[in-house]
């Protein structure tokens, strides 16, 4: 009798067994994995930012599609950076603490990572940070996928010496990116027989370029760099041609405004204008098409994918990948498992440097048509190395170039209020 029941127990544990991996009985949950996607849903940064947070919930999609992390899914916990860095922080601060989220994917302007980078150092946490910027700086805890100065505002410079260009007007929002940007244009622009013969900073909310505008037409430049960013570029751009400052007579080359910009800006006001990032829209390659039909059917018919776009998509195909490979999502393990990871996407095949953890990648130059859209007139052809410092000055210098700046703005990492900000005195030697 004894036996018997023992048989008749271990059957029906086989039986549940086999009923429970055939899916008859309901399997028990994984516990989701949490991630922060960290950016601006509202303030003059949103416009730009929304996008970067929907291609982030398309990529966490497909991996939860693909299985997961070790069969776990991944759970997005959105939040908004308002448009200033030191909301960023706090949100950063809860992420990393009371959310216990394993990567934050997010941050948009240098100010708002910088304002981050502390608190993402103070927790052992991990940033992937999608966008173009000024370099001069390598954390241990960032993962930087968009442009450094060698991969984006150099050679769109160079391109433009070599086009004959010689006169240099430089406009910029007031905070680190553009500020620092145009300390490594200046040093460009310099050792290439040119010169820069207005430089003028405007807070992020900015929305009147008349006056700057004004004298730029008195003293017409041959070229306009534009390190505006948000919302400010429609007013930047309706101001140019109110005045008569058109492409054909003085062309723009923008380093923050790309296809999703342009037509919130209106594509006829950009039409003929230049632009520098690593991807464009209109790239070639199965990958990029796949991307923008799945970035469409998640997003709307007309949506627009940007170098942006597409780098935030590529972080956390990076990340997961790299978890995968891993088996973990711990930070640390993450980070050693990205050294040297390449990745197909929409960019094409990008890779972490294992050194600086920066990314290779191409650089394109493109002119806007009449719908918004990049053309290119320039291609690097292949993945260029990042250099986040440019190799010119010692990294001793940059440093405290960036650490002075700082000092300017009371500790803070960007100048709201537009108040007056001496530019240091730029020490001599070196070559770009």
């Amino acid at each position: 009798m004894r036996r018997a029941s023992i048989v008749a127990g271990l059957c029906a544990l086989v039986l549940a067994v086999v009923a429970w991996r055939s899916g008859w009985l309901s399997r028990p949950a994984a516990e989701p994995i949490r991630v922060g996607v960290l950016h601006s849903l509202t303030g003059p940064m949103a416009g730009s930012e929304r996008p970067v947070v929907e291609a982030c919930l398309l990529a966490i999609e497909e991996v939860n599609a693909a299985g997961g992390i070790g069969g776990r899914p991944i759970e997005a916990i959105v939040r908004d950076g308002r448009s200033d860095p030191m909301a960023f922080a706090r949100e950063a601060d809860a992420l990393l603490g009371a959310e216990r989220v394993a990567a934050i994917f997010g941050c948009w302007t240098s100010a708002s990572r910088r304002a981050v980078r502390p608190v993402v150092e103070r927790h052992a946490g991990l940033l992937l940070y999608p966008l173009q910027y000024e370099g001069m700086e390598a954390s241990p805890r960032i993962v930087y996928l968009g442009a450094a100065p060698n991969q984006q505002v150099v050679p769109a410079v160079r391109w433009l010496l070599g086009e004959g260009k010689r006169r240099f007007a430089v406009i910029g929002s007031d905070y680190v990116f553009p500020r620092l940007a145009s300390w490594v244009i200046r040093d460009v622009v310099t050792d290439g027989g040119g010169s820069v013969t207005m430089e003028e900073f405007v807070p992020l909310s900015a929305g009147d370029f008349g006056a700057i505008v004004e004298r730029m037409r008195a003293d017409p430049p041959d070229v306009i760099l534009n390190l505006v960013n948000g919302d400010g570029n429609a007013a930047l751009f309706r101001a140019l041609r109110a005045a008569g400052i058109t492409p054909d007579r003085v062309p723009t080359m923008s380093f923050s405004v790309a296809e999703p910009e342009a037509r919130a800006i209106g594509p006829a006001l950009v039409a003929g204008d230049l632009a520098a990032w690593s991807y464009f829209q209109g790239r070639a390659g199965e990958e990029n098409r796949r991307f923008i039909e799945a970035y469409r059917a998640r997003v709307g018919a007309d949506a627009q994918t940007s170098d942006p776009v597409a780098a935030a998509y590529e972080a956390v195909h990076h990340w997961a990948t790299a978890a995968r490979r891993a088996e973990s999502v711990a930070p640390d393990h993450v980070l050693q498992s990205l050294g040297n990871q390449s990745l197909h996407g929409p960019r094409g095949v990008t890779a972490i440097d294992p050194t600086t953890q920066h990314t290779w990648q191409p650089v394109l130059i493109g002119r806007f048509d009449g719908t918004g859209q990049l053309r290119a007139v320039w291609d690097s052809g292949r993945a260029v190395q990042p250099v986040p410092f440019p190799a010119w000055r010692s990294r001793r210098t940059w440093d405290d170039a960036v650490a002075s700046l700082q000092a300017a703005w009371d500790g803070g990492w960007s100048n709201p209020d537009g108040r007056p900000t001496d530019r240091p005195a730029w020490p001599r030697g070196g070559r770009p």
